[in-house]
């Protein structure tokens, strides 16, 4: 069903946008002199800068492919993890945000060694690695060499992948966070704009009336509560496994929370954050709608992770198929440049340091470089791999592995702000035990007769990783107050910046409009 008929004008507006990024990350890279300009961008970024940087950043290749192609097979439960993100990201900004920029804290592992000790820092530095660049990284070249091959049949898959992250490796490489969260701002708008593009073209198919769309799709098709034996998200997983996933990856992810801590105050983090909460109810619309539509549409494809680019290739007229498919390149630059910066971080602030206290900024740059060319380089050998998990999709295969690794990290850093008993050596038992659970509970899905779906799975190891948390937690020393003083929640920090503000630039009023929008659409597609 699927077609190149990529023209000469589009592949000239694609190749412009890359010249152009490439030229914005030289330019940039000029003005990187030192270790906290390449890691986070001298703390100088507002509040738009930052919304849109986690938008573009969250919103990858994968996550359009695999979004679009869920709400084809399964309807739109799937966005739940988009439209739903402001509440977890409102959470982040009550809770978190104080405590990690008062501390002035690098990476997120850094907290936990001020909160517990190195043990549970090392550990889960190098649980946030395996992740970002086995999963969002590597995920994102996959989804990006599909795209790419559908346009240009001629290049291999591997060759489309090796492309792609040498391009935007050079770039982070050169110009550090800051030219990532430039170019994530220029490319949220490309973004945006091109998926709605589809959206319309789509939707004036059926004569723009919203009756006519879902009349056309399956029942239960266009809901979001679902049954308990639903394979796309069943209600006690909307419930449990959706919160505990966003909360995980909005306050506690290096690679989302970098540009967090990069921001020049407070205010300007929490605004960005529920900036960022606004902008995440678009993809809804954007991406996860049009790939229910192209089921009335298109029905009959197999394989679903091809829907958006067929949709591309399909209704989109030349000049405006090269604007769209600039804009998932951009996707694609977004994802990778943000996990090869936050992984060199982590390296770099959590492992040589210690090792090497009196580094030299030009050193802190030298090995920041090193690491991202490494972790390029692995995320171009993995992703070629993912094809193995065609059965469940790019989505499953997505939503699976970060099942294996949440679980305990929302217990420890969850427990580690409101239960100031919990220790270091309770919060090592629960990351190392409730990893392996969560192993265990993926072997089991994917190799045995046994099959609890993610959602569910991820509450079941969670309550398993608390109580060992808790347990071992009572059973040891607990620790010194001093030492966990400015490391938990206290009320006062739920107003920390918003002395003498007028009332709309308070961010708990954005807060509530941000929360009422986000119920009155769970209301509307209950």
């Amino acid at each position: 069903m699927i077609s190149s008929n990529i023209s000469t004008i589009d592949t000239a507006i694609v190749i412009a946008y890359l010249l152009f990024v490439l030229m914005l990350g030289l330019w940039i890279s000029r003005k990187t002199k030192t270790g906290e300009d390449l890691l986070l961008g001298g703390r100088s970024f507002g509040w738009g800068l930052i919304g849109l940087s986690l938008f573009a950043s969250n919103i990858s290749s994968s996550s359009i492919i695999a979004l679009s192609g869920a709400a084809y097979k399964y309807g739109i439960v799937d966005s739940v993890f988009e439209f739903m993100s402001g509440l977890p990201l409102i959470i982040a900004a009550l809770i978190f945000v104080p405590i990690y920029l008062k501390n002035k804290i690098t990476t997120i592992p850094e907290f936990l060694e001020k909160r517990f000790d190195y043990r549970s820092q090392r550990f889960f530095s190098i649980i946030t690695i395996i992740t970002t660049i086995l999963i969002e990284t590597a995920g994102a070249l996959y989804a990006g060499a599909l795209v790419i091959q559908v346009f240009y049949p001629g290049i291999d898959l591997w060759v489309s992948i090796f492309g792609l992250s040498l391009f935007a490796g050079f770039y982070t490489a050169s110009g550090g966070l800051k030219a990532v969260v430039i170019t994530d701002a220029i490319q949220a708008v490309i973004l945006i704009l091109g998926c709605s593009t589809i959206s319309y073209l789509l939707f004036e198919q059926y004569d723009f009336s919203w009756d006519k769309f879902t009349s056309a799709m399956p029942e239960g098709h266009m809901s979001l509560v679902r049954p308990i034996d639903d394979p796309a998200i069943p209600w006690p997983g909307l419930m449990i496994g959706v919160p505990m996933l966003g909360f995980w990856y909005w306050s506690t992810n290096q690679y989302i929370v970098q540009r967090v801590l990069g921001a020049k105050s407070i205010n300007h983090a929490r605004w960005g954050m529920i900036f960022a909460g606004f902008l995440k109810i678009i993809p809804l619309f954007i991406m996860v709608i049009p790939g229910a539509m192209a089921l009335g549409l298109y029905p009959g494809i197999e394989e679903t992770d091809s829907v958006f680019p067929m949709l591309m290739s399909e209704i989109l007229p030349a000049g405006a198929l090269g604007f769209v498919l600039a804009g998932l390149v951009s996707a694609i630059m977004s994802s990778v440049d943000s996990a090869l910066n936050s992984s060199s971080s982590l390296v770099i602030v959590d492992f040589i340091k210690p090792l090497r206290p009196k580094m030299s900024e030009t050193d802190v740059l030298k090995y920041s470089r090193v690491c991202i060319i490494i972790f390029m380089v692995l995320a171009a050998c993995w992703a070629p791999q993912i094809g193995m998990f065609k059965e469940i999709g790019l989505w499953g295969y997505l939503q699976q592995m970060f099942a294996i690794f949440v679980p305990p990290i929302v217990v420890i850093f969850l427990f580690g702000v409101f239960y100031k008993r919990g220790n270091g050596n309770g919060a090592i038992a629960a990351l190392v035990v409730g990893t392996l659970i969560g192993i265990g509970i993926f072997y089991c899905n994917n190799f045995t007769e046994y099959n609890l779906h993610f959602s569910m799975s991820v509450g079941i190891a969670f309550i398993l990783s608390a109580m060992i948390f808790i347990a071992v937690s009572l059973s040891t020393a607990p620790p010194k107050l001093a030492n966990v003083k400015g490391l938990v929640h206290e009320s006062k920090n739920i107003n920390l910046g918003t002395e003498n503000l007028p009332w709309y630039y308070n961010y708990k009023h954005q807060m509530i409009a941000l929360a009422a929008l986000i119920f009155t659409i769970l209301i509307w597609l209950w």
